[in-house]
């Protein structure tokens, strides 16, 4: 997978995560989703993994820079 789908799916999954935790919390209101725990906990999962990508396309960036 390239560093830029890498990139943008981890940014992607960062921003529905910390919406589908903002929801979960009540904090977004006007979904079925509002008030319910559970989209709380499977937005921390989703933001963790979007936070991975980032992490790894970040790595890869870095080290593409010191051998190219």
């Amino acid at each position: 997978m390239s560093n830029s789908v890498l990139l943008l799916l981890g940014l992607v999954a960062l921003v529905v995560g910390a919406v589908w935790v903002g929801q979960g919390l009540n904090l977004i209101p006007g979904s079925f989703m509002t008030g319910n725990r559970m989209w709380f906990f499977i937005g921390i999962v989703v933001g963790l993994a979007g936070i991975v990508m980032l992490v790894l396309a970040g790595r890869r960036l870095a080290t593409g820079r010191r051998s190219g």
